[in-house]
């Protein structure tokens, strides 16, 4: 079976996130929002739009790279008669202090050897290709007008050729920019170098002040990158992934929209932007999750837009899926699920804020009554079936991994009271510790030897793998070891990858290995000193990363082919914090 890869880079600034392949064009982008209809989506169909740069002769090869630490794409183009380079990015830097981010969206196209034409054709659709913007020329740029936005195109050549689809001679670099408003009088090629200086600038000066230990540094800063992009800057809310219903296995009916901001996915990608030293995010979650409105009984739902709204009602849509692979939904009704495994992770990803010294006072966190409020939904909820970490559907257990959350969640809320000298809420949080270790040890199967999904089942599930990586399970006991032993001979494939769990679900039984599993077992291993079995199994599951260091959501168990939401912010978190937990125990040696 041939392997399926994403052949495709993302580009971004906080404001949308643009999907590009391997021949420079421009397939996936919401706009103006992460959740919005995109403008080019013929990722999912052909009817969505796209932006593409066509040579003149026959295409021999094509590569892609990012700019050394940088979200900046390039990609390379080989012809029959020449070469030609196409630089993407989006705006994003600092000016007088103040963070800039436009909706714009810029093009470079770079002869670089040979003789090369080249043509452009913009095809932008909206109301996922309902609506087909109609191009309005004026003296130096083309307007497209939706419903609910105007967007303008600029070039340094003709605007009318573009329409009119002609071929350009490329003997000098040629510039296009996206601008969400028509700029004012702009001499093209000096803006968009001078935006591409300081972006370059940003990105390498953000990276160079993440904390990475030598071990896998290259995928960390990828990784790093790609979890930065995630981030909606205007609200702090952090998405999944900016891709709807790319399927988790072929014809498998699995297509979700995870371009929302699912409480437990923010607490694991805060969780690997702090443990790599940057704070920033946490900073602009904590306002994020200040904002939502709870139901009356005080509840949050396990994911909301990124602006903070509660709605988000699924819906299938008539279009052909990526690689006719439907079906595409938007939305996601597990917006009405209960998952409580929310509640801890929103105060362990808010415990920094409390207690890191390296936080400046102004900027730390005092919603006192948050933690009050959230920790009284743990109590409230703590013997209540919910549908999980995986999402069920059709029925909900008192789900283990729930329960660990309970335990942490109290536990990180106790160290918050304690630097706050709230002696009842410490009081408080250690009945709720124990009440969660019972409940946990409920789910404690003598006859297997492990600690199983939920109480009263047999069935085993990855995400338990947490319980040593976060601190449970001491990984020296025999307990730890039997466990992850019981887990191993379960649900690892022959080639090392991880399966969510192999009992029926709503949709039979699962296709794929889950990525973040993987991830969790080998920090597991760190965690029980199996340093020399974890390093092999990352280095080989970096190996199944796309040409561009990028991971889906999803890892087919034969061939290693890519499937699920592209990027994957779970797969990403997963390989920071398991190549943290190698460094750490590898930290004795200075080289590697």
């Amino acid at each position: 079976m041939e392997q399926h890869k994403y052949n495709l880079g993302i580009i971004g600034n906080g404001s949308y996130i643009a999907h590009i392949n391997t021949k420079a064009e421009i397939v996936w982008l919401c706009w103006p929002n992460f959740d919005s209809s995109p403008i080019f989506g013929n990722l999912i169909d052909e009817r969505c739009g796209s932006f593409s740069l066509i040579p003149q002769s026959k295409i021999l090869s094509h590569s892609q790279s990012y700019l050394e630490n940088t979200n900046i794409l390039r990609t390379d183009i080989v012809t029959e008669t020449g070469s030609f380079a196409v630089v993407d990015f989006a705006p994003r830097y600092y000016k007088n202090g103040v963070l800039h981010y436009k909706r714009n969206l810029y093009r470079k196209i770079i002869p670089l050897d040979g003789n090369i034409k080249i043509k452009i054709l913009i095809n932008l659709t909206y109301s996922y290709g309902n609506e087909i913007l109609l191009p309005k020329v004026t003296s130096n740029l083309i307007q497209y007008e939706s419903s609910e936005f105007k967007i303008n195109l600029l070039a340094n050549v003709s605007v009318n050729q573009i329409i009119k689809g002609n071929y350009f001679q490329l003997n000098q670099t040629l510039y296009l920019g996206l601008f969400e408003s028509a700029p004012e009088e702009i001499i093209l090629n000096e803006w968009i170098e001078s935006e591409f200086t300081k972006t370059k600038s940003y990105w390498q000066n953000w990276v160079k002040h993440c904390t990475i230990p030598n071990f896998a540094q290259k995928q960390q800063i990828r990784s790093a990158l790609c979890l930065k992009l995630h981030q909606f800057q205007e609200t702090g809310a952090i998405i999944a992934a900016s891709t709807t219903s790319l399927p988790e296995a072929p014809k498998s009916g699995r297509n979700w929209d995870y371009r929302f901001c699912w409480l437990r996915d923010g607490f694991y990608t805060l969780l690997a932007l702090t443990n790599l030293g940057q704070f920033e995010e946490l900073e602009r979650y904590s306002q994020y999750i200040s904002n939502l409105t709870p139901t009356k009984e005080g509840r949050f739902q396990p994911l909301y837009s990124i602006f903070g709204e509660s709605l988000l009602e699924e819906k299938i849509l008539e279009l052909d899926g990526y690689l006719k692979n439907g079906p595409v939904r938007i939305g996601n009704s597990a917006y009405t699920h209960k998952q409580n495994d929310a509640y801890g992770q929103i105060l362990l990803s808010l415990l920094p804020l409390y207690l890191d010294e390296r936080i400046p006072e102004k900027n730390r966190f005092h919603n006192l009554n948050l933690v009050k409020n959230i920790l009284e939904q743990i109590e409230l909820t703590m013997d209540e079936p919910d549908a999980g970490l995986w999402e069920f559907r059709n029925f909900s257990q008192k789900h283990c991994y729930t329960f660990l959350f309970h335990w942490i969640g109290a536990k990180a809320a106790r160290e918050i009271a304690l630097q706050l000298g709230q002696d009842q809420i410490v009081n408080k949080t250690e009945i709720l510790m124990k009440k969660a270790e019972k409940n946990i040890e409920a789910c404690y199967d003598e006859e297997l030897g492990c600690y199983t999904q939920a109480q009263g089942k047999k069935d085993l599930d990855a995400s338990l793998l947490q319980l040593i990586t976060l601190g449970y399970l001491d990984p020296k006991t025999e307990k730890a070891k039997s466990h992850i032993k019981a887990i191993e001979n379960s649900l690892k494939s022959k080639n090392g990858f991880m399966y969510r769990y192999l009992h029926q679900d709503d949709f039979g039984t699962p296709e794929t290995t889950f990525l973040v599993c993987t991830f969790w077992y080998i920090e597991a291993l760190a965690c029980m000193d199996r340093v020399n079995e974890a390093i092999a199994l990352f280095d080989y599951v970096c190996e199944h990363s796309n040409q561009l260091g990028l991971f889906s959501e999803d890892l087919e168990s034969k061939t290693g082919g890519q499937w699920g939401n592209f990027p994957q912010t779970y797969s990403h978190v997963g390989l920071v914090n398991a190549a943290q937990k190698i460094s750490e125990k590898k930290s004795k040696s200075l080289f590697w």
